[in-house]
């Protein structure tokens, strides 16, 4: 696949996987634009039809790991909520607390209690997929203008 390729087929598939990048100034320009290039091109070029692929898969199963991340905190969130009301953090009465500097990590005196923790951690895996995004697609956009396939790390496969 790799031995004839020409520029415009490299530089189209380069495009593809940096057109995800869109996202970022177009809500849900990270499907939209690869989405249009793979399909007007993927019967006159294989090498773009695979990359078209990869491309939107690895998109699809970031979206669907955000999901899951964000369903799985939702417990969290809704745990904390109660606890934001009943330690009086609408109200003036903790006011006086405030001004004395005491450094203690007791759950009892914490605002929050434990819910902070699951829900730093989540963030921190939001953080994470952010990261993997960025990367792997900077990577695939690169290796691709080189003319070598690559494949996304994590990816499910909805379009084959």
């Amino acid at each position: 696949m790799t031995d004839t390729l020409s520029k415009h087929e490299r530089n189209l598939s380069a495009i593809i996987h940096a057109s995800t990048f869109s996202k970022f100034f177009i809500p849900f320009g990270n499907f939209i634009i690869p989405l249009v290039l793979w399909t007007a091109n993927k019967k006159e070029y294989e090498f773009v039809d695979y990359n078209g692929k990869q491309a939107l898969n690895f998109q699809i199963s970031i979206l669907l790991y955000s999901i899951i991340l964000g369903i799985v905190s939702i417990p969290f969130f809704l745990g904390f909520i109660p606890e934001i009301f009943e330690h009086g953090h609408f109200g003036l009465s903790g006011l006086n607390r405030y001004n004395n500097f005491n450094i203690d990590f007791d759950f009892d005196d914490f605002p929050f209690g434990f819910w902070i923790f699951p829900i730093g951690i989540a963030g921190l895996l939001q953080g994470g997929l952010f990261i993997v995004n960025v990367v792997y697609t900077i990577l695939a956009t690169i290796r691709t203008n080189e003319r070598q396939t690559f494949s996304y790390p994590f990816t499910i496969k909805f379009i084959k």
